[in-house]
């Protein structure tokens, strides 16, 4: 084994786990977990704590906000204190109306259904990743985290490493490519890689202990 497979397996071993995994997100290629991957996609973006923005993903769910329907039938209020009950309070307004709004053009374009988002896409990553950007609250951040986690249900786009995970290759010494890293990680799941290369990028100390522990 080589320095940069050591480097990646150190990574991954220790800060592997999805932002999906850690919202409690079991996905699967089916309406709710994808859905629920998008919420937790437009959280994340905020420049806010991501242990913030998964708790508040946990408190939506909680409180069965967790499709289109009832997301946008909840009213903004609602929406509002979910947020806060997962300390999401310093964008909670603004967000509860994109939720709400987004949820309703998810409805009516693409039957609730961010499937037919992906087959509208027809194999093309960049049309999809402009495609959830019509959602609001998504901006490019955001549909980058979302392609990264959905890659493990939408194996088409794989390995999907977007600008941030490959800054975590740079700092780490890695091939700031994506084909080479997914060869590096062998049978590592690209979602997983990609989650760890990104707490490298967020996170200097995270870079510094996987590159001691591999030296």
């Amino acid at each position: 084994m080589n320095r940069d497979e050591r480097v990646v397996r150190e990574l991954v071993s220790a800060h592997g786990r999805t932002y999906a995994e850690e919202a409690g997100i079991r996905l699967r290629d089916t309406p709710q977990p994808l859905y629920r991957l998008l919420v937790l996609s437009l959280l994340l973006s905020a420049r806010i704590r991501a242990s913030v923005a998964v708790a508040a993903a946990r408190a939506l769910h909680e409180d069965r906000l967790d499709s289109p329907r009832r997301m946008a039938e909840a009213g903004r209020q609602r929406r509002v204190d979910a947020l806060g009950r997962g300390g999401y309070r310093r964008y909670d307004e603004r967000t509860a109306t994109q939720l709400g709004d987004g949820a309703e053009l998810l409805t009516e374009r693409w039957g609730g259904d961010l499937r037919r988002l992906h087959r509208e896409a027809a194999g093309d990553t960049g049309a999809l990743r402009e495609l959830l950007q019509e959602e609001p609250g998504i901006g490019p951040a955001g549909a980058d985290i979302f392609l990264r986690e959905a890659q493990r249900v939408w194996p088409d786009i794989a390995p999907y490493l977007d600008g941030k995970a490959l800054s975590g290759a740079g700092r780490l010494g890695l091939p700031e490519d994506p084909h080479k890293l997914a060869e590096l990680a062998g049978d590592t799941q690209p979602a997983a890689l990609a989650a760890a290369l990104v707490r490298a990028a967020l996170d200097r100390q995270v870079a510094e202990d996987c590159l001691r522990r591999a030296a």
